[in-house]
Formats: C-alpha cells, sequence, structure tokens
C-alpha cells in the first residue's frame, strides 16, 4: 500500500527543518522543561505559544537575526508541525502575543538553560612577554 509522500511548503528549503532538529539536541525539550519548572515560568493554560515553544522561539531568533520576528516563529512553528503532524495548519502568532509570551517567559527561563546547557570554556590567562620558555 502506497503512503502519502510528506513535502516541504513550497518556498521552503529542509535547513529550516533540520535546524529545529539542532537546537532539539542541544536544548532537549525534558530540560527546557526542567528549567521551566524552576524559573516558575512552566504553561499552566494551553496557550498558541507555550513557554517551552517561546525558548526555542528566543534560541532561534539569535540565530536568525536578519529575519523578521513572524519569519523566525513561522519557521520554527512549522519545523515542529513537519516533524510531529504534516496535515495540521500552522498557526502564527500577531506582534502582540509574541511580546506577550515572551513577556511571559522573562530572562529567568534562558539563563538557566544557559547555565544548564553551555559549558563554560577555560579561561586563558594572558602571558608575558619574554617568558621564560620564549613563548608570547
Amino acid at each position: 500500500m502506497a503512503r502519502t509522500l510528506a513535502e516541504l511548503p513550497a518556498g521552503s528549503r529542509i535547513t529550516d527543518y533540520i535546524s529545529l532538529g539542532v537546537l532539539a539536541k542541544f536544548f532537549p525539550l525534558e530540560t527546557i522543561h526542567d528549567v521551566l519548572q524552576q524559573s516558575n515560568r512552566a504553561s499552566v493554560r494551553e496557550r498558541d505559544l507555550p513557554a517551552h515553544v517561546v525558548v526555542y522561539y528566543v534560541i532561534a531568533l539569535a540565530l536568525y537575526m536578519r529575519s523578521s520576528y513572524r519569519e523566525v516563529l513561522r519557521c520554527l512553528r512549522e519545523g515542529v508541525q513537519w516533524l510531529l503532524d504534516p496535515s495540521a495548519k500552522v498557526k502564527v502568532a500577531g506582534k502582540s502575543g509574541i511580546s506577550q509570551a515572551r513577556s511571559r517567559l522573562g530572562v529567568a527561563p534562558v539563563k538557566k538553560l544557559y547555565d544548564a546547557v553551555v559549558t563554560r570554556l577555560p579561561r586563558n590567562e594572558p602571558r608575558e612577554l619574554g617568558s621564560a620558555n620564549g613563548d608570547w
């Protein structure tokens, strides 16, 4: 029995959807839910933009700074839709909905996520010129 092939919407690039997988790999949903619980920012109601989606959205905004807020959100939502249910319609929130969602989230969960996921690089102390071994 033949099955219907899932196709990308016209004008979409596969990289728009693969990047969502990369975000999910480095920022696992379980970690995001934990951070939201610790920050008391987990979604209580069913919303168009639940808190965990807003966290991914904020990360995507940093990655796609040259794109509009709505375009970044559209790509993110379509990526989720394509991965979970290709037949579902994607609803993109308006400017005020996006602003309200980001205000509800606040900075605390994003900072906690950063602290939980991003490893600190060791800081190399600058060496003095003319050290004993001749290095700079």
